[in-house]
């Protein structure tokens, strides 16, 4: 297939275009009193959601150059979620700004690499100004609030609150959809790796494809071990 080749101003403003899109999609949700967004599904009931990554996602768009600036906005959003799980909204609104108001002095005759180091500048001005601002979060009554925000449901924020604290900050909090009515909460005593069983012959839940062991004996190796010998 043939390749579509723009320059200068038609690509900045294809790629712009596609930006405005998406964000238009995604910013109505921001703040404590964002809307709420509908999302067409193929199978199922449509979704209604205010996540700024679950919004992008779904955004495809037809024409290439506007489907490359709204990919580009998109991983912004992709990226804030693995890393922070949260604030993807305001990612993309940052993102979207930066590149709105750096066109428009491109357009103006600035320099784009100059821009790019003035931009680089103003995020480390930026992130220790945020820095100095933050306050740490430790109390019980403080995790439930922050949590709260981002359900947008005090309940649920209480119900995390209550999780945090009985398994501690580097504790492992598995959420899983219910057959039933309401929220329970299921404290389990144990330790996890981030590793699977080396072989599908360890599962004794076959349903589940869990290895379930209770009171296993545990052997810590300093070295590696291949075989049986080894041990």
């Amino acid at each position: 297939m043939a390749k579509m080749i723009a320059f200068d101003e038609e690509a900045r403003r294809g790629l712009e275009a596609g930006m405005n899109k998406l964000a238009d999609a995604v910013r109505v949700t921001l703040g404590p009193k964002g809307r709420n967004v509908v999302l067409e599904k193929k199978w199922g009931a449509p979704t209604i959601t205010n996540d700024g990554v679950s919004i992008a996602k779904e955004i495809d768009l037809e024409d290439p150059y506007e489907k490359i600036g709204a990919e580009l906005v998109k991983e912004v959003a992709k990226k804030t979620d693995d890393v922070a799980g949260d604030g993807t909204t305001t990612a993309t609104v940052l993102a979207w700004s930066m590149v709105h108001e750096g066109l428009r002095n491109v357009a103006a005759g600035a320099n784009p690499m100059s821009l790019k180091k003035g931009i680089e500048a103003g995020v480390v001005a930026a992130v220790a100004s945020i820095k100095a601002l933050a306050k740490v979060v430790d109390s019980k009554e403080q995790i439930s609030q922050v949590a709260a925000i981002s359900a947008a449901d005090p309940e649920i924020g209480a119900m995390i609150s209550d999780a945090i604290d009985k398994v501690g900050k580097d504790g492992v909090i598995t959420v899983e959809e219910s057959q039933t009515f309401g929220m329970e909460m299921d404290l389990v005593e144990g330790m996890r790796f981030d590793k699977g069983y080396i072989s599908p012959y360890f599962v004794t839940d076959p349903d589940r494809m869990e290895a379930v062991l209770e009171d296993p004996y545990i052997l810590f190796a300093s070295s590696k071990i291949s075989s049986v010998r080894d041990a």
